[in-house]
C-alpha cells in the first residue's frame, strides 16, 4: 500500500503543469497546492532558454540593460472568468521584489488578468500585444511616435489589462487611442471588466509600492500603465 501510495503521488507530480512552466496554461487549486504556492511567485536570472525566445525581440541590439540586471518572473493569474493561469514577465532586478509581492496580492484577490505572456510570443510588436490584452512589462523599444527611450526598455514599466485600459492621446481629429479595439474602453464613465481606475486594487498595490501611474498624466492618459524611476 505504501509504495502504491508513492506511484500515485509520483504520476500526480509528472502530471502537474507547473512542473514545465507554460505560461497561459490553465491550472487547479490541487496543482497549486501540490506544487507550492510561493514556487508559483519567484525571479529568477535570465536563463539561455529565455535568452532564445527573447534575443532579436524585446532584447534588440543595443539594449542599454544587461541580461544580468534582467529578472524572468513566474505568476499566476486569475481571469475574469475565474480560471487560474500560469503568468511569466521579464522586469528589471530592481523592480522584480516589487512585482512579485504585487501580482502575489491581486491573486489572493482572485483580481482578473486575461492574460500574461512574454511580449516576444508577438514578436516584440506592442500594438499586437495590447490589442490581445496582454499584461507585460520588459521590451527595449521607443516610446511610440517619439525616438525617446521608454520604461519598458529598461524593464521599469508595467501594462495591465491594455485593450480594457488604453492609452489615450490628443483631442479631436488628432485622437488616437493605443489599442485600436480599445477605443470603447477609453471611456471612463462605462463599468467593465479589467478596468483600472483610482479605486481598483491593482492600482493601489503598485502605488504603494512607489510606481506612478498614466492614468494621472495631464497631457495623455495611459490607463494601463505604471512605471517606477
Amino acid at each position: 500500500m505504501i509504495f502504491l501510495a508513492m506511484l500515485i503521488a509520483e504520476k500526480a507530480v509528472c502530471q502537474n503543469p507547473l512542473i514545465n512552466w507554460k505560461a497561459g496554461e490553465t491550472v487547479t487549486v490541487n496543482d497549486i497546492a501540490n506544487f507550492g504556492l510561493s514556487n508559483c511567485f519567484v525571479a529568477q536570472p535570465i536563463t539561455n532558454d529565455i535568452l532564445k525566445r527573447i534575443e532579436g525581440k524585446s532584447y534588440k541590439k543595443g539594449c542599454p540593460v544587461s541580461l544580468s540586471d534582467l529578472r524572468y518572473l513566474k505568476l499566476l493569474h486569475f481571469d475574469a472568468e475565474g480560471n487560474i493561469k500560469t503568468g511569466e514577465m521579464i522586469c528589471h532586478k530592481n523592480i522584480s521584489s516589487d512585482l512579485i509581492e504585487i501580482f502575489t496580492t491581486l491573486f489572493k484577490a482572485e483580481y482578473p488578468i486575461e492574460k500574461m505572456i512574454l511580449i516576444d510570443e508577438y514578436d516584440a510588436d506592442d500594438d499586437k500585444s495590447m490589442a490581445d490584452n496582454n499584461s507585460s512589462c520588459f521590451n527595449f523599444r521607443t516610446v511610440a511616435g517619439s525616438k525617446k527611450v521608454s520604461r519598458h526598455a529598461l524593464g521599469m514599466a508595467v501594462d495591465i489589462n491594455p485593450r480594457y485600459n488604453p492609452e489615450v492621446k490628443g483631442q479631436g481629429k488628432n485622437l488616437r487611442i493605443r489599442p485600436s479595439n480599445g477605443k470603447k474602453y477609453s471611456d471612463r464613465q462605462l463599468k467593465f471588466n479589467y478596468k483600472i481606475d483610482r479605486n481598483d486594487l491593482c492600482y493601489r498595490e503598485f502605488i504603494k509600492h512607489g510606481f506612478t501611474w498614466g492614468g494621472n498624466w495631464r497631457s495623455s492618459k495611459d490607463y494601463q500603465h505604471f512605471e517606477k524611476k
